[in-house]
């Protein structure tokens, strides 16, 4: 979905249901034109640069910055509305635009996309609520399977406290998982929909700094209670020991299993690329991969595949023409082509033809 969509979907939802309930603040149900009146905008004077979801160069360099790019016209509140699965309406308005970058595909015949839903370790509810989304507005479509992103922020939820531990976060993500894969028919909407589920990712920013070096020295999940988040390594190891052990139960029980595809290598440390390479079955962007012939000779010899999208570099990390894909495709390096976040980087519904 790019913004001209987005924008498209937000006209049409005001102009054919400007007094529909869409949300409630404290005990007020307030309609889809109040919402609009209290951020004092008319929709009807939308334009695709006042969205203002289009990641450009101020973005480079500022994860900060190109996160607030997921906020149309910068307000929190459209974002709830338009773009989560859960809110007031059950995600209704996201589910409609799903399913028609989905009628999109279908009628191409031959492309097919692979969207990204968050779970975020908060609440073990999570995983319930997302099948729910999905059954009740039956977002399904043959052209589409799903990967599942965990990002990497369990430091604002315990200063938030609303984690005791790091081990509480990996509950809530994997634990309805085994419960769904042992006794299905107690969770029948899990259950299916899991099985359009190909794999997880893990991201956030790789360029924020942990001063904790992952060994066996480290704490356990449990006893990690600290306010600091754990670094990139101890996050993919017990992701992947999770997902491993998931897999063997379900390979067990005949049910589909789950790929670990995080991003990795776009910033930050290049011990980032060596954790990927002990776990991962597939990597996104490995731009790092540059600096250190050792390891892209390693990628090669293991032909551990590499998802890479230099428009999406291009706006925050590294120059287009600096991008190293061409160099790894002549090294014989497993690279494929891929889009990575189209509304905030791409202009047309051709995403992958831009790239």
């Amino acid at each position: 979905m790019n913004q001209k969509h987005l924008l498209r979907f937000i006209k049409h939802t005001y102009q054919t249901e400007p007094d529909r309930t869409v949300a409630e603040k404290r005990g007020r149900k307030i309609t889809l034109r109040q919402v609009f009146d209290s951020l004092h905008m008319d929709p009807y004077d939308l334009t695709v640069d006042s969205l203002d979801v289009h990641a450009g160069r101020q973005t480079f360099h500022r994860f900060d910055k190109f996160n607030s790019k997921y906020n149309p016209v910068g307000a929190s509140e459209l974002r709830d509305l338009y773009l989560k699965t859960e809110n007031y309406l059950g995600g209704e308005y996201f589910a409609r635009m799903v399913k028609e970058v989905a009628r999109e595909l279908e009628e191409s015949k031959y492309q097919y996309s692979e969207p990204r839903l968050s779970i975020y370790g908060r609440s073990p509810e999570e995983w319930p609520n997302l099948a729910r989304w999905f059954i009740q507005h039956k977002v399904y479509s043959p052209n589409m399977r799903w990967i599942i992103q965990v990002p990497r922020i369990y430091d604002i939820f315990r200063a938030k406290k609303l984690l005791p531990s790091f081990g509480k976060m990996l509950e809530n993500i994997f634990l309805p998982l085994f419960e769904a894969t042992i006794n299905p028919q107690d969770h029948q909407e899990l259950h299916l929909f899991l099985k359009y589920v190909t794999g997880f990712d893990s991201v956030d920013d790789e360029s924020k700094h942990s001063d904790h070096m992952f060994s066996d020295k480290s704490p356990s999940p449990d006893v990690w209670t600290s306010e600091q988040n754990p670094p990139y390594s101890y996050y993919l190891y017990y992701m992947y020991a999770n997902i491993m052990v998931l897999n063997n139960l379900r390979r067990e029980r005949g049910l589909s299993t789950f790929l670990f595809r995080p991003h990795c290598g776009e910033a930050g440390s290049i011990t980032h690329l060596v954790s990927a390479f002990l776990t991962a079955d597939n990597i996104s962007h490995g731009l790092l991969l540059k600096k250190s012939p050792v390891l892209q000779y390693l990628y090669y010899l293991a032909q551990i595949p590499i998802a890479m999208s230099p428009l999406s570099n291009n706006s925050l990390f590294l120059e287009y023409s600096k991008n190293p894909l061409r160099e790894f495709l002549h090294k014989g390096l497993h690279v494929s082509l891929s889009t990575d976040d189209p509304m905030q980087f791409h202009y047309t519904k051709e995403a992958l033809m831009e790239e």
